[in-house]
């Protein structure tokens, strides 16, 4: 069976992005100073490798040994977990300022639709921003000759559906509660903690691992490592994968039904438009 996008599906998804697009390059200036400043966290990073030398062999070891090459998958593919915790809420926080979030849940498009397309720029800046890394990291010698492209991709979606379903869930709280949004602050504490994200989750006692292994962003980075830095096959990776699809198939459709009822309560209580 063959999956077909809709042409008019297609169509919304261009004029978001046009929009995101045009909005964006009004601040020129913000994009490239990110891109900037991300080259001298990576090179942070590098330096601090230098430091740290052989000193942490043992808990790298099943990494490929190297602490710069780890901490840059774990730096650059902790973006989508950024971007999809403060993507969607921030995008519904600008529709709400701007006046247009009432109008645009009004029309035809399906919510999950105006929703997921909202975001979709931001997910495209962020895919820049991994690029970016992973290149910077190449230059400063990063082997990933023998990566498994195939396999980091399709844990790339998987991530991404995963870190998506979170950040769903954070805009439904925040289109009800309006602020101190608790799912954004815990994901964003923990994950960058217990997931891995600058050393091995091997460095923590037995119940702190416990932790580190109920969330997504563990077997995201952890699979990731192993297609990019050696080159793991399908089979060697399909404990990760198969961990992540789980992750999606709870999370997503619990994040969609989560948001349908957020929306369809601020719209019975004429809250829609207030932040």
């Amino acid at each position: 069976m063959s999956i077909q996008i809709s042409p008019f599906i297609l169509r919304k998804a261009h004029s978001f992005i046009k929009r995101s697009y045009m909005l964006q390059m009004s601040y020129k200036l913000e994009f490239f100073l990110r891109l900037f400043f991300a080259f001298f966290n990576i090179l942070t990073y590098y330096f601090v490798a230098k430091l740290v030398g052989t000193a942490g062999a043992p808990y790298l070891k099943p990494y490929g040994g190297d602490y710069f090459s780890f901490v840059l998958i774990g730096v650059a593919f902790s973006t989508y977990l950024m971007v999809s915790l403060r993507g969607f809420s921030e995008s519904i926080r600008d529709e709400q300022m701007m006046g247009t979030l009432e109008a645009m849940l009004v029309t035809p498009t399906d919510t999950t639709t105006v929703i997921t397309l909202s975001a979709l720029w931001s997910f495209i800046v962020a895919s820049v921003r991994v690029f970016f890394y992973l290149l910077i990291g190449l230059l400063l010698g990063v082997n990933m000759t023998g990566a498994n492209v195939f396999g980091a991709f399709i844990i790339l979606i998987l991530t991404i559906l995963c870190f998506s379903s979170i950040g769903i869930l954070s805009a439904s709280f925040i289109m009800i509660f309006k602020r101190g949004d608790p799912i954004n602050m815990f994901f964003m504490s923990t994950s960058e903690l217990f997931g891995g994200v600058l050393f091995p989750i091997e460095v923590f006692p037995w119940w702190l691992q416990i932790v580190s292994s109920v969330l997504p962003m563990t077997y995201s980075l952890n699979g990731m490592r192993h297609a990019l830095l050696q080159g793991y096959s399908m089979q060697s990776l399909a404990p990760d994968i198969l961990i992540l699809i789980l992750f999606s198939l709870i999370l997503l459709p619990l994040s969609l039904f989560t948001f349908r009822y957020a929306v369809g309560r601020v719209k019975d209580e004429g809250t829609l438009v207030q932040y």
